[in-house]
C-alpha cells in the first residue's frame, strides 16, 4: 500500500498531532510543515522486511536481555532481499547498502558534533526525502543499528580478541566500561528506547502492508493512522539521533565527566513519548484488523453465495469452501473406519450436511443412524444413497474448554458418517451462511445437497423423521411427492414407532392416544374409558403417549400406568420423543412447504395435537380405521366419556366416532380455543397461525420454557 502524504491533508494532520500530543498549537504546526516539507517521494519502493528483520537481529545480538526475536539467518535475509530486486520497482540490494552506509556516516559525524537533535533529524529526512515513511523509518534504524551493533560487537570482545582491543583502545571504550555499573542505568534506558523504537517501526511497517483489497484509506481508523504516521517518524528517529549522540558522547570522557554525564538524559522522556505514539497506532492497527476480517468474511460469504447459485459439474467447489478453508488436506472424519479423508470421498454424491451444536439429543441421533445403516443401496448392500457429513457448530462465546473438546469426540466417536475433523475449520463466513440462509438457530437442520452442489433442501430433517430412507434423493420435489400419497390417519402418526398400533388397526379394533402429564386425569379417563368401552361392546386400545420432549414426569406417569395396569404404554421414553418428534417434522414440512393452517387439511390436524401438548392438562384422540377420528382436551373427552348414556343411541346409528365427535362439539365452550407452543426449529414460525377450532388469528407470545418438571 503506496502511503503519501499531500499538502491538501496537511492541516489534518495537524489536528491530529494536537490530539495525540500535548504541545502548543504553534510548535505543532511548525513541527508538522517541517516534516511535510522534507517528504517528495518518487514511487521506488523498498522491501523494508528483510531489512526489519536485521535490525531486530542486530538488536538482539547486543542486546541479550532484549525479548528474544526469531530471524533468519544473514544469506537468507540477503536472498530474500534479492529475490525482491527481480520484481517491480524495488531499489536493489547495492543501492540499500549505499544508503545506509552513507545515513550511517552522516549520523555518526552530525552526532559528534554540537548540532541540535531536531536539526539532525530534520536533516536525516530530507536525505530520505524520496522514500515513503516506513522506508525513511526503516532506512535510518539499519544506519543506528550499524552505530549500535559496532559499538557492542567490539565492546563484547575486547578482551578476547586483539583486533577488538585495539579498536576499542583508540575508542576509549575500556573507560567507559570500567565504570559500566555508573552507567547501567543508562545502558538500560537505551534499551528500553530500542525496544520501543523497534515496536513502533513494526506497527508502521504493519500500518503501510495493510491489504488494499480489504482496507483503504477511507476507513476512519487508517486514515487516522496515516495521519500520526510522520510525526511517529519523525519523533522514532528523533530518539535513534539521541542514541547515537549519547554513546558517541561517551568516547574519551574520564570518570567525573562519566559520572556527570551519567545524569538528566532525555532518553527516557523519549522511551515515554514513542510507547505513547505506538499505543495510539496500534490501537488504530487492532481496529484496522478488525475492518479486514469483517471484510474477509463479506467476501468469502459472498463466494459462497455464489458457489451455490452456479450449477457446477460436481460438488467439489461447495464443499472445499465449506469444510476446508484451512486447506487440510483430509478435513473429514470418517466415523466407520475412525481417519482422516479427504473431501473427494463425497464427490458427485447427494450430501446431507447435519448441523447442529454440541447438545444434540441422542434420539435424533439415534433415528438418523437407524435410516443411515437402512439406507445401502440393494443387491450388494455397499453403496449408500447419500452420504452425511456433520458440521458442529460451537459456541463462539463459550471457551473451547477441555470439558466441550471431551464432548465434542465423544459425539463425533458415536456418529458412523463423516464429521469435520474439528470445529474449527468452520469458518466465520460458513457458520454467517449457516445461520443466515439456512436459519440455523440452535435445533439440528439437515441442508441437503445435490451431486452438482445445489441445496436440494434448506432442511430436509423432517422428511427423514416422517419417511425415512424413502425420502431419498430428500429433495423438495420429492417431499411434495409423498405427500400426495399420504392421508391424515392414525398410521401416519404412529409408522415406525409402534408396531402393536398398526396391528390393532388392521384388527378393526377402535384406539385411543392420550396424553399430558397429569396423573389423577390419566387414572379418571382410563377408567371412564374401559367403562365406556365396556358398555359399547366394542374392543378399545389404549396408548399413553407422554408429552413432547418428556422428562421426570413423564417417566414416572408410565410406571404408575404399568403397575396399575391402566393401558398400554412406551417404556423407552426414546420412542415417546419420536411420536412428538414426528407431529413437529410434518408441521415443519408444511411450513417449508409454503402450506398454512386455512389451506392444508393435515397441518389443522398437526396444529391441534401440538395445541394440546402446549396445555397444561391431558388430552385424548379416539380412532378407528383411517376415515374415523376425533379428539378433544382432556377434560372435555373424560365429561363426554361418563356421559355415554346421553349420546349412545346416537352411537348405533352414527356410529361411536362419529357420535363421540358430536358430544364433544357440544361440550365445548365459547372460549374453548386452545393454545399453541411452537417449537424453535429452524427459525421458521410463520408471521400468522390461524386457530384450528375457530378459524381466527392467534395472538402471538414468546415463551421461554425450562426443560425442568
Amino acid at each position: 500500500m503506496a502511503i503519501t502524504q499531500t499538502s491538501a491533508n496537511t492541516q489534518q494532520l495537524r489536528r491530529g498531532n494536537r490530539l495525540m500530543f500535548s504541545s502548543s498549537d504553534d510548535n505543532v504546526n511548525v513541527l508538522a510543515m517541517q516534516i511535510q516539507a522534507t517528504h517528495a517521494p518518487d514511487g521506488r519502493e523498498v522491501d523494508v522486511r528483510p531489512l526489519l528483520r536485521i535490525i531486530e537481529e542486530i538488536f538482539k545480538r547486543a542486546t541479550p536481555n532484549m525479548a528474544a526475536i526469531v530471524a533468519p539467518g544473514i544469506q537468507g535475509l540477503k536472498e530474500a532481499l534479492e529475490d525482491k530486486t527481480r520484481q517491480g520497482n524495488f531499489v536493489s540490494v547495492e543501492a540499500l547498502a549505499h544508503i545506509v552506509d552513507r545515513i550511517s556516516c552522516e549520523l555518526a559525524c552530525k552526532c559528534s558534533g554540537s548540532q541540535e537533535a531536531d536539526t539532525i533529524t530534520i536533516s536525516m529526512l530530507n536525505m530520505l526525502a524520496n522514500y515513503s515513511w516506513d522506508a525513511k523509518l526503516v532506512l535510518l534504524l539499519s544506519a543506528f543499528a550499524l552505530n549500535y551493533g559496532e559499538f557492542w560487537l567490539v565492546a563484547q570482545n575486547y578482551t578476547s580478541n586483539q583486533l577488538a582491543k585495539s579498536v576499542a583502545f583508540l575508542r576509549q571504550l575500556p573507560e567507559i566500561l570500567d565504570h559500566s555499573s555508573i552507567l547501567k542505568p543508562q545502558f538500560e534506558a537505551v534499551n528500553n528506547l530500542v525496544k520501543v523504537m523497534l515496536e513502533i517501526t513494526r506497527c508502521i511497517v504493519e500500518l503501510v502492508e495493510l491489504p488494499p483489497q480489504y482496507i483503504t484509506t477511507d476507513d476512519a481508523a487508517l486514515s487516522m493512522a496515516l495521519v500520526h504516521m510522520p510525526i511517529a517518524v519523525y519523533w522514532t528517529i528523533r530518539s535513534a539521533v539521541a542514541c547515537v549522540s549519547r554513546f558517541s558522547g561517551l568516547a574519551g570522557l574520564g570518570h567525573e565527566q562519566i559520572v556527570s554525564t551519567a545524569e538528566g538524559w532525555e532518553l527516557p522522556t523519549l522511551a515515554h513519548k514513542i510507547s505513547n505514539m505506538h499505543s495510539h497506532l496500534a490501537t488504530q492497527l487492532a481496529t484496522c484488523y478488525r475492518h479486514i476480517d469483517e471484510r474477509k468474511v463479506v467476501l468469502a460469504y459472498q463466494n459462497l453465495l455464489h458457489l451455490l447459485e452456479v450449477i457446477d459439474t460436481d460438488n467439489i467447489s461447495i464443499l472445499k469452501e465449506l469444510i476446508c478453508p484451512k486447506d487440510d488436506p483430509q478435513p473429514l472424519f470418517d466415523g466407520a473406519t475412525h481417519k482422516r479423508v479427504d473431501v473427494y470421498v463425497l464427490r458427485r454424491k447427494t450430501v446431507l450436511l447435519l448441523i447442529s451444536d454440541l447438545d444434540i439429543l441422542q434420539e435424533e441421533l439415534a433415528v438418523l443412524e437407524h435410516i443411515y445403516a437402512e439406507a445401502l443401496q440393494p443387491p450388494s448392500r455397499t453403496e449408500r444413497q447419500f452420504e452425511v457429513v456433520w458440521l458442529p457448530i460451537s459456541d463462539p462465546n463459550s471457551p473451547w474448554t477441555e470439558t466441550r473438546k471431551k464432548q465434542f469426540e465423544t459425539l463425533q466417536a458415536s456418529m458412523q458418517w463423516y464429521s469435520v475433523h474439528n470445529p474449527s475449520y468452520l469458518e466465520r463466513a460458513v457458520i454467517k451462511l449457516i445461520k443466515e440462509v439456512w436459519n440455523f438457530r440452535g435445533k439440528p437442520i439437515l441442508v441437503v445437497l445435490d451431486p452438482q452442489g445445489q441445496v436440494a433442501n434448506p432442511n430436509a430433517l423432517h422428511m427423514m423423521w416422517i419417511w425415512g430412507s424413502a425420502a431419498f434423493p430428500f429433495c423438495t420435489a420429492r417431499e411434495e411427492d409423498l405427500w400426495k400419497t399420504e392421508t391424515w390417519g392414525l398410521e401416519l402418526l404412529v409408522y415406525g414407532i409402534d408396531p402393536t398400533i398398526l396391528t390393532w388397526i388392521s384388527e378393526g379394533r377402535y384406539i385411543c392416544l392420550y396424553g399430558g402429564e397429569d396423573m389423577q386425569w390419566i387414572q379418571k379417563f382410563t377408567f371412564a374409558a374401559r367403562d365406556m368401552a365396556q358398555a359399547a361392546g366394542i374392543s378399545l386400545g389404549m396408548v399413553y403417549v407422554g408429552k413432547s420432549y418428556p422428562k421426570e414426569r413423564v417417566r414416572r406417569n408410565t410406571e404408575a400406568i404399568r403397575e396399575e395396569k391402566l393401558s398400554h404404554y412406551w417404556q423407552d421414553l426414546n420412542l415417546v420423543r419420536r411420536f412428538w418428534f414426528r407431529i413437529e417434522s410434518m408441521w415443519q414440512s408444511k411450513i417449508q412447504l409454503g402450506r398454512t393452517v386455512e389451506n392444508d387439511p393435515v397441518m389443522q390436524e398437526v396444529m391441534t395435537l401440538m395445541s394440546f401438548d402446549g396445555s397444561e392438562g391431558g388430552w385424548a384422540l379416539l380412532s378407528r380405521g383411517s376415515a374415523e377420528m376425533t379428539k378433544a382436551k382432556g377434560s372435555t373427552f373424560l365429561a363426554c366419556l361418563m356421559q355415554y348414556e346421553t349420546w349412545k343411541e346416537q352411537a348405533q346409528v352414527k356410529g361411536l366416532v362419529p357420535a363421540i365427535g358430536d358430544h364433544l362439539m357440544q361440550l365445548q365452550t365459547p372460549h374453548h380455543c386452545n393454545r399453541l407452543v411452537l417449537p424453535g426449529t429452524a427459525g421458521r414460525i410463520p408471521e400468522r397461525v390461524v386457530c384450528s377450532e375457530c378459524g381466527r388469528s392467534m395472538e402471538k407470545f414468546i415463551m421461554y420454557k425450562c426443560c425442568d418438571d
